[in-house]
């Protein structure tokens, strides 16, 4: 149900407001409110209007607008009051059942693997283990545990099983005329852009504005841009804006400004206090032993050490992952997730609430861990790289592993993909689905874990300012189309899926920006 826009307006206000009561921006601001008062310049006849200008000089007013734009970022617009909860995490009703049998079905897998191994899903540790991992924190990566027992919960290839078989009730197959032409292998109707209203999305991605990543405009030099871009950089950067920020990353960032544009759009500032949460949460790793932490051992040691870039920050990668895994503010997010927290309980424990563990939703850590892994390029400073990575997850990544209707939600992605290659690359699309190859059994890992250990970082990082700047995933599908029509001579030639993989296997080499601005803007549409 829509809302009129004032009622919109108003929900959202109150909503905010609920939300920043309880922060400690709030009463940080009521404490300067107080300091206030002993100013000279802070006259009783005017008590609000000079509070006021105190908080807008002193640069408070500044943090909390952009307390404001990180929470209207994260939290979807509010519905009508009378909306079930239920439709706040996803509208669609089989879209919600979809998402709950996928949760059963890992919440089975995670517990047979217990009864199998005869682990509990979580206990304490005895004090002398506690110890030992205290004083090898920061060198978890010298373990060598037997872990060949444990398995991954899901591969990649499972759950894109489960999406193909997504069905909307509502229609028998084919009743739907406009989507019966849809040939690829997501079956439901969601309403995904054509390349014209990706065209206006992505306008400043056009191909007479100067970007980062790309070193042979026609109409601007690049060092030309790129020397005014940084210095416009650091003006963003010293007015502390987040919303300014957000606009000026879509050109993308400069090195050297990167982390701290990211952190300034994501509204991260590593206060005392956010160190202190991250304490705890190492200290909740140290006391408790859940059946999880050999998962994430097990997939950092698989993915980490095999790849070039990532293995020197395996010992990062524990850390985040580990302390990730004990994090209940991250149940925040199921409010608009379609996902439920799993829960189990310390053995012994059964029902007893204070002794209730919720399970990250999402066990598949490799696609975690390597959304860990290009942020240990930015952030050396464990707390700060764990609140980057933790905002990271609840704004953009956890769309990436559940099942919904949003636009960056995985299914519409894999279907954005779809439309865009059968739309403008309509003989390669056939081509290799005639021959068993479909296109999305190749891409989906690619979206899945948003280009990650496929693009050089330089690249990637590239990808994920535009990801920032938009506040949206659809560049991941845009990008994946536009890998295919690079590399369409190659794959009107093969004859195989192994051979249409061979051609696609290394995307290292590939360069980011070009590739997005030839499809978007050079397509003819």
């Amino acid at each position: 149900a829509m809302l009129d826009p004032d009622r919109g307006l108003s929900l959202t206000i109150a909503r905010v407001v609920q939300r920043l009561q309880g922060s400690s921006l709030h009463s940080q601001l009521e404490r300067q409110a107080r300091v206030s008062l002993h100013k000279p310049e802070i006259k009783l006849e005017s008590l609000k209007e000079d509070i006021k200008d105190f908080l807008r000089t002193s640069g408070w007013e500044k943090k909390l607008q952009n307390a404001v734009y990180s929470e209207l970022n994260v939290f979807p617009l509010p519905c009508h009051p009378a909306a079930p909860p239920e439709h706040i995490k996803e509208p669609l009703a089989y879209m919600r059942k979809a998402q709950g049998s996928w949760e059963k079905r890992i919440l089975k897998s995670l517990n047979s693997m217990c009864t199998e191994l005869s682990i509990p899903l979580a206990q304490k540790r005895p004090v002398s283990e506690q110890k030992e991992l205290l004083n090898k924190w920061n060198e978890m990566g010298t373990d060598e545990p037997d872990l060949s027992l444990f398995r991954p919960v899901y591969a990649p290839k499972d759950f894109l099983e489960v999406l193909m078989n997504l069905r909307n009730p509502n229609y028998e197959n084919g009743e739907q005329p406009s989507f019966r032409n849809h040939l690829g292998l997501i079956q439901v109707p969601l309403k995904v852009k054509d390349i014209s209203e990706l065209k206006e999305d992505f306008s400043e991605l056009g191909l007479n504005i100067g970007q980062l990543g790309i070193d042979d405009s026609a109409q601007v030099p690049p060092e030309f841009f790129e020397n005014e871009h940084v210095r416009v950089g650091q003006k963003v950067l010293a007015e502390e804006d987040s919303a300014a920020a957000q606009q000026y990353v879509r050109q993308g960032c400069p090195t050297a400004l990167r982390a701290d544009l990211w952190a300034l759009i994501l509204n991260i500032s590593n206060q005392p206090e956010d160190i202190l949460y991250y304490e705890q949460l190492k200290s909740n790793v140290i006391q408790h032993d859940l059946l999880v932490d050999s998962l994430i051992y097990k997939d950092v040691k698989l993915t980490a050490s095999n790849d070039d870039y990532y293995f020197v920050f395996e010992d990062y990668l524990y850390q985040v992952l580990l302390c990730f895994s004990r994090d209940t503010s991250v149940l925040e997010h199921f409010t608009y997730s379609s996902a439920t927290p799993p829960k189990s309980y310390i053995q012994g424990k059964l029902g007893m609430e204070e002794y209730a563990v919720f399970y990250p939703p999402n066990v598949n850590y490799n696609s975690f861990i390597l959304s860990v892994a290009p942020l240990c390029f930015l952030y050396h400073e464990p707390s700060k790289l764990y609140q980057i990575f933790r905002e990271m997850y609840v704004r953009f990544f956890f769309r990436l592993h559940s099942i919904s209707s949003h636009p960056s939600g995985i299914v519409s992605l894999c279907l954005l993909f779809e439309t865009l290659l059968q739309t403008h690359l309509p003989q390669l699309f056939y081509h290799l689905r005639e021959i068993g190859a479909q296109p999305l059994r190749i891409s989906f890992k690619w979206m899945v874990r948003a280009f990650s250990g496929y693009l050089a970082t330089d690249q990637l990082l590239l990808l994920w300012d535009r990801i920032l700047g938009y506040n949206s995933l659809e560049i991941l599908a845009v990008l994946a189309a536009a890998v295919f029509a690079f590399r369409a001579v190659n794959l009107m030639e093969v004859t195989s899926l192994a051979a249409a993989e061979a051609v696609l296997a290394d995307l290292s080499t590939l360069k980011v920006m070009p590739l997005l601005q030839i499809f978007l803007f050079a397509t003819v549409t």
